[in-house]
């Protein structure tokens, strides 16, 4: 089974889904605090004893900036790890989606045209459904397109087929929304830690202030004032790039919903007949 397949299956368990949502954040977690102890902090290390070694050799010399120093302290890794975690499960929901996607495209009823769907009809067009596998069966197409038929094939009126079309996708495209809480979620934690970030930074930089007074060295004023705005860049630049995936998420979804609905209302709800003195006589011919 494919990851797009089994995420799809796990659409039907949201106790599951959830449980590895958290998993997957857990193992982001552990990658990303690997890599900052092994390459990011000891490189943000090397870089400024390499930038204070260029400054006492020549006092003009100006020091440049390097993002594994900007991003090395908790709050920017702490925005890095959500960003990660984010960017993920967009990812997998894109995933989702272009499955979703596929069975639209490859048109899932595969009507001859000319072809019209009677309410006796409708048990041997659901039957077809039947043969897909599960993870199609749960996707957004299918489920629709059953309801339409089942709708109809019980009350023999095309008018209630084409309100339940309406209603399934409308109710689909809320549950698509309310799906989407915990990237929602991350969107908004996103640039809160990075004003935590900044509250710490200038708290230490207040703290540190009666010390700098009496001291000739500095540091322990700029360096509060460099986790505070490095901490604000970080977590806004990120929120940028997760804001961006996440309105991009929604216009996919809002897509397939809409394309979903045109389509049972091109493919499906044109073709049903109450009774054979609707169908056109070369349908009926066939």
């Amino acid at each position: 089974m494919k990851i797009s397949e089994f995420l799809v299956v796990l659409q039907s368990n949201k106790t599951l889904d959830r449980f590895m949502n958290l998993v997957l954040g857990l193992i982001v977690i552990l990658v990303v605090q690997t890599t900052y102890t092994i390459y990011v902090r000891p490189g943000a290390i090397q870089w400024r004893e390499e930038q204070q070694a260029l400054v006492n050799a020549d006092p003009k010399y100006k020091p440049g900036r390097s993002i594994l120093a900007v991003i090395s302290e908790p709050e920017p890794e702490t925005s890095v790890i959500v960003t990660v975690w984010a960017l993920i499960l967009a990812g997998l929901r894109f995933s989702r989606l272009k499955t979703s996607r596929a069975m639209l495209e490859n048109d899932v009823l595969q009507l001859p045209p000319g072809s019209c769907i009677l309410p006796d009809d409708t048990r041997e067009h659901l039957r077809r459904f039947d043969v897909l596998p599960k993870f199609a069966k749960e996707s957004l197409v299918p489920h629709v397109l059953q309801g339409a038929l089942k709708r109809f094939g019980a009350t023999r009126n095309i008018q209630d087929a084409a309100t339940t079309v309406h209603h399934l996708c409308e109710i689909e495209g809320n549950r698509l929304e309310s799906e989407l809480s915990t990237i929602r979620f991350a969107v908004w934690s996103i640039p809160a830690i990075g004003f935590v970030g900044t509250v710490r930074g200038l708290g230490e930089a207040l703290e540190n202030a009666q010390f700098v007074l009496n001291s000739t060295n500095p540091a322990a004023l700029t360096s509060g004032l460099g986790l505070s705005f490095n901490s604000t860049f970080t977590a806004l630049t990120l929120c940028i790039v997760v804001m961006y995936v996440f309105h991009e998420l929604q216009l996919a979804q809002d897509r397939l919903v809409l394309d979903t609905e045109q389509y049972a209302e091109d493919e499906l709800i044109s073709r049903l007949r109450t009774d054979l003195a609707d169908v056109p006589a070369q349908a009926a011919a066939r």
